[in-house]
């Protein structure tokens, strides 16, 4: 279906702009990477010319550009050589993104400027470039790889810098889908789920990829969208809602480790809504009303039975200092400390200064000891916000798998 077609792919030099470049190469199409890595990046896989390799080896022809988006000059050189090269272009994908996942105070303002730079200017700067070019296409196609605008503001409080930058992405295919209809279709593409990406890598650590599907259900998506007609424009559509639609039956091969349960992704509410409701002002009360039969109240009791475990080895392994900032019933300061001799937990602040600081409700933080709540489910759906070090976070999570049954 997109032989001979022209695809400007932004980010294609790995996860999900590349599947997307590969499943329409295996069509025949032409692929312009429009990417920054040229050189090897000592911790990312792959390069733009790595890239082209592959989309040949798939049956596609492969233009490897050096772009950076944020610099206007390198996008416009690099769309002049797609036009030489392959006489046009066709479909649009803006996939290049930037994310930190920090609060307002916590976000450097150098990390801000890339995020708005990469995710909204360069965004509409791309758009902007290829559209007297998609306009003579006989089916054109602009996709962004960004998610419905969900005003819910769970979605803000915890990394506003980086929601606003995404939903600029958003905001782009709102208002192009109706200036350009009926010449060129505008659409957004999310995943439902957590996809594993070098970039998901860096952000949950190890492990996490067995909670996340893999890059080739966005690129089954991706290719369903830019094989409709462009008066299919105006859409945000979630992957697997499209692919149902479309037929698709079985999820479980786009699954890294099927059967397991996957993490939803940023900005989807109907996991947590039935969730949420459950949880309101009273949902700490439901633990509580338990208490009558112990003395203590499930935070306490929590406390009280990690105290119990500790043990020279989880020091040893661990070697860090967890503060947590609980609201709710049984709120205040706790801490468990895994770095001095022999471990402690309870109340108030750690003897030493904490390594992380953990905010969340005392409901979701019972949920979270008792492995009700995956630290990495509440982290992504925002019932948990982390300060400090992430990676000693992560080493937390293994320690809950091994208390879980002490709780």
């Amino acid at each position: 279906k997109l032989a001979g077609c022209t695809l400007f792919i932004t980010g294609a030099s790995r996860g999900i702009g590349k599947a997307i470049a590969l499943k329409a190469a295996k069509d025949g199409a032409n692929i312009v990477i429009a990417a920054k890595t040229a050189e090897p990046h000592p911790t990312l896989p792959g390069t733009i010319y790595t890239a082209a390799a592959e989309i040949e080896a798939a049956g596609g022809k492969a233009l490897p550009c050096v772009v950076n988006v944020r610099e206007e000059q390198q996008i416009i050189n690099a769309v002049e050589k797609a036009v030489k090269t392959f006489g046009g272009i066709d479909i649009l994908v803006n996939n290049a993104s930037a994310i930190s996942l920090t609060g307002t105070l916590e976000t450097e303002t150098k990390k801000v400027n890339l995020m708005m730079d990469v995710n909204v200017r360069g965004t509409y700067l791309t758009s902007k470039t290829c559209l007297p070019h998609l306009r003579k296409s006989r089916n054109p196609h602009i996709l962004n790889l960004s998610p419905p605008m969900n005003m819910n503001p769970m979605w803000f409080k915890n990394h506003c810098a980086y929601t606003i930058s995404k939903y600029g992405m958003s905001m782009c295919v709102l208002g192009m889908a109706e200036e350009f209809r009926g010449e060129v279709a505008v659409n957004a593409l999310w995943p439902k789920t957590a996809i594993h990406t070098a970039a998901l890598d860096m952000l949950g650590g190890s492990g996490i990829e067995k909670q996340c599907r893999k890059t080739d259900i966005l690129a089954d998506a991706a290719y369903c969208i830019l094989t409709k007609p462009k008066s299919f424009t105006g859409n945000f559509v979630i992957d697997e809602v499209l692919l149902r639609e479309e037929g698709v039956k079985d999820f479980d091969v786009y699954a890294i480790a099927p059967g397991h349960p996957l993490i939803p992704d940023f900005f989807l509410d109907e996991e947590k809504l039935s969730g949420s409701q459950r949880e309101g002002p009273g949902g700490a009360k439901v633990n509580a009303e338990s208490a009558p039969a112990k003395p203590l109240s499930p935070v306490a009791e929590t406390f009280r039975v990690i105290q119990g475990a500790m043990s020279e080895e989880y020091v040893r392994a661990t070697q860090g200092v967890f503060q947590f900032e609980l609201s709710g019933d049984d709120g205040g300061t706790w801490y468990i400390d895994l770095k001095t001799k022999g471990g402690s937990a309870g109340v108030g602040k750690p003897p030493v200064t904490a390594d992380v600081v953990m905010s969340m409700s005392s409901a979701d933080f019972v949920k979270m000891f008792t492995g009700k709540l995956k630290p990495t489910m509440a982290f992504m759906s925002g019932k948990l916000r982390i300060k400090g070090n992430m990676t000693l976070a992560i080493k937390l999570e293994k320690m809950l798998t091994q208390l879980n049954s002490k709780l």
